[in-house]
Order: C-alpha cells, then sequence, then structure tokens
C-alpha cells in the first residue's frame, strides 16, 4: 500500500491552522508542561481537563481528534471528538455500553469505533481482580461506523466474540483490528467496507493494539506468545473469560501482509501503543520497563531493527497513546500530568523537536 497523493499529504495547510490556534488559543492557560528530561518537547499544551481521556488520534485533515472519555455521568467510556479550533468536545457515540478504540476514516466524514452497547445498554462489569491483574476482552465489543456526528450507525463487523482495536491505513484502504473470532486473539485486515478480510497472525497469545506505517507497508503491535505449553494453557484458560493478563507485551513489526514478523523489544515489561515516526523507520510507544513496580508508563523511541532505544518522557505518572501528525512537527499524547485529582488522564498536544 503507496501513500497516495490525496491522502494526508494533500492536508498540510490545515495542519498549521490548528497549530496557530491551539498556541494562542483563549481558552488555554498559558503554562509549561514539559518536565526536566524530556528533550524531544519544545512546548505542551494540555487539550482536555477532567476525566478519563485517552486514544486521541488525528482526523486525516489533523484539525479534529476522536478520543474515548469518561466523563461527567457517564459510567464508561464513550466516542468523543475534539475540535482543535475551539476545543469543543462533544458525544459521538450512542452513550449506552462501553466504547473503545474510535478512528477516522479517509475523507473525515465518517469514523469507526467498537462498542458493546447492541449486547447490553450497560456498562459491562469490571474485570475480576482476583485473579491478579487482567484486562477484560469483552464479547460484544463489535466494529461499528458512522457519520461523524454519529449518526447513520451501523455494524461493520460482528462475530461472537470480541472485535476491536480497528486503526485505517493512512492511505485510507484497509482496517487493522484484533479479534476471536477464529479463537485466539490475532490481527486482522479488511477493506473499509467489511470485505476481503485476511488474517494476519495466528500465534497463540494476545497479538493487538496495531498501527500501519505512514507508508502503508508494515504494521506495528504488540504481543506476547506462548511456546510453553503450560503458559498457553493458563493463557487460553483465562481467555475462556474474556480475560487477558497483559503484564508482558513486546513490540512486533511486520509486512501489511502478515509476513516477515519481527520483534523489536525484548525487556519483559508491558509495552504498548506503538506508532511511527513519519520517517517509518523509527516508533514511539509507552512502556513501564523503567519502573520497578511496574506501575508508571512513560514513551519511549525505538528504531524500527530494535536498536537506537530512547527515553521521550519522564514524567512521573502515566503517559500513553501517542500519535504523531503527519509532518513529524506535533505528537498528541495521554497522560496523568498536571491532573486536578490523582488518577486523572487528559490529552496533551505537544511541540516535536
Amino acid at each position: 500500500m503507496k501513500q497516495s497523493d490525496n491522502s494526508r499529504s494533500k492536508n498540510l495547510s490545515p495542519v498549521f491552522l490548528f497549530v496557530a490556534l491551539i498556541w494562542f488559543s483563549p481558552y488555554l492557560k498559558a503554562q509549561d508542561l514539559v518536565v526536566d528530561g524530556e528533550n524531544h518537547f519544545a512546548s505542551i499544551r494540555q487539550l482536555t481537563f477532567g476525566g478519563q481521556n485517552a486514544e486521541g488520534y488525528f482526523s486525516f485533515d489533523e484539525t479534529t481528534l476522536i478520543l474515548q472519555s469518561t466523563r461527567d455521568s457517564l459510567g464508561c467510556d464513550q466516542e468523543f471528538l475534539l475540535d482543535l479550533e475551539t476545543l469543543e468536545t462533544r458525544m459521538v457515540s450512542t452513550g449506552r455500553g462501553r466504547t473503545t478504540c474510535g478512528y477516522f476514516l479517509p475523507g473525515d466524514t465518517e469514523i469507526i469505533f467498537s462498542s458493546t452497547h447492541k449486547e447490553n445498554p450497560d456498562c459491562p462489569p469490571t474485570p475480576d481482580y482476583s485473579q491478579g491483574y487482567v484486562w477484560a476482552v469483552y464479547p460484544g465489543f463489535d466494529l461499528f461506523v458512522a457519520n461523524r456526528d454519529g449518526t447513520n450507525l451501523r455494524t461493520l463487523f460482528s462475530s461472537p466474540g470480541y472485535d476491536a482495536e480497528a486503526t485505517v491505513s493512512p492511505e485510507g484502504d484497509r482496517i487493522l483490528f484484533t479479534s476471536t473470532m477464529r479463537g485466539d486473539l490475532d490481527l486482522y485486515s479488511m477493506k473499509i467496507d467489511g470485505s476481503d478480510i485476511v488474517q494476519l497472525t495466528n500465534e497463540i497469545g494476545y497479538d493487538g493494539g496495531a498501527f500501519y506505517s505512514w507508508d502503508g507497508e508494515s504494521i506495528v503491535y504488540r504481543a506476547w506468545h506462548y511456546d510453553n505449553e503450560e503458559e498457553a494453557a493458563r493463557y487460553s484458560a483465562l481467555l475462556q473469560q474474556n480475560l487477558v493478563r497483559p503484564t508482558r507485551m513486546e513490540l512486533f513489526v511486520m509486512k501489511s501482509d502478515g509476513s516477515h514478523k519481527n520483534r523489536i523489544t525484548n525487556n519483559g515489561a508491558a509495552n504498548f501503543a506503538p506508532f511511527f515516526h513519519p520517517d517509518n523507520e523509527r516508533i514511539i510507544f509507552a512502556s513501564n520497563m523503567d519502573d520497578p513496580r511496574g506501575r508508571n508508563f512513560d514513551l519511549y523511541m525505538i528504531n524500527r531493527d530494535g536498536s537506537g532505544l530512547e527515553r521521550v518522557t519522564t514524567n512521573e505518572s502515566f503517559d500513553g497513546f501517542p500519535m504523531f501528525t503527519r509532518d513529524g512537527r506535533f505528537l498528541v499524547f495521554a497522560s496523568n500530568r498536571n491532573g486536578s485529582v490523582r488518577g486523572e488522564t487528559n490529552l496533551f498536544l505537544a511541540e516535536w523537536k
């Protein structure tokens, strides 16, 4: 998949527009949120205030973010659009069930996200932590497409199990997603209309959180595979309960057709949310590798061959879910920094240097 002329490269002018508006917006209080040691950040601006806000991803023209948020009276995450000119947000999901992993489709007139509302309008139960720290893999998640204002909602893909974590090629021709449709958590790709489904991974273990490179030729994702039969059996038993244990996730790169898989980290930590720098050679990601307790996540950069590891953030609380603009000048990410209450997560826009 080659980068086409009608993709993000034609939309650089709005990038400069929103950057100017964000940096001089009257809605923002000027403050320096850069922590000592964060040498790649010339400055940071806070975009959301209050609640739990994460997975903020740019529209193709980079004037809007789609994000998931639990705020106000909501019991669990819903999808919102954030206008980068005005900083106004509005909910575009149903307000029912739980949502995750929103993304724009090419043209920015439609969005894709996962939701459990079709199975049950209530928020699904939180995971059972009696078995340790686990993530819920809700089987009620299906993939939905809607107009950018939330209207004309329809199912794009549904299986009896978990279907989520959808992201879109920068060229706009294919969608990546994670599904248990064949019994394990594997990566799949399909055309924008939901046809031509191709399985990309088949190793035992959780393969997910995938993003295309900017040229559409590669995929970076998180995974941990089980060669030991006893460990594989424990993983499978948890998955039967719709749970996974994410305490170790390594990063992998493969071709967009699923070939030439290569592990690029081997640190035994929980590495996730990888995203390609526009040079298609470096990858930014979140990891708890430098916290012996495994609680604090920071952003790191690494070359696609696994060399050149570099720490990007030094904040003493969570930093994650990074995404670059097409020209590499700005980075949006989620962080606990500057929260009004402990554990609050907001979105931030950093000027990259």
